[in-house]
């Protein structure tokens, strides 16, 4: 069938490069965000590469199902996120 396109090639890379950065050290995903970027966690808000950051690395939660969108953008040749929207999954509808 070919090669992915390129936006799932971008989207699958951008979410591995993510997770392991959520994993290893949550401080260094300051790099995927801009000053003018935004995160939506369960309905609070937080604008800004220094209040994401300093929100992904406040909790040590229970792993749980969720989800997650991120808009991306490329600005200068990197893709950053401006806009991530995180939902806890509390319900099983299987």
């Amino acid at each position: 069938m070919g090669d992915k396109p390129i936006w799932e090639q971008i989207g699958s890379s951008f979410v591995q490069h993510y997770y392991q950065l959520f994993d290893a050290d949550r401080t260094q995903l300051g790099a995927i965000y801009i000053d003018a970027s935004c995160l939506t966690w369960e309905g609070q808000q937080f604008q800004g590469k220094a209040a994401i950051v300093e929100k992904l690395t406040a909790d040590e939660d229970p792993i749980m199902g969720f989800h997650q969108i991120f808009l991306l953008k490329n600005i200068n040749d990197a893709w950053v996120c401006t806009n991530d929207m995180f939902r806890l999954a509390l319900h099983n509808f299987g």
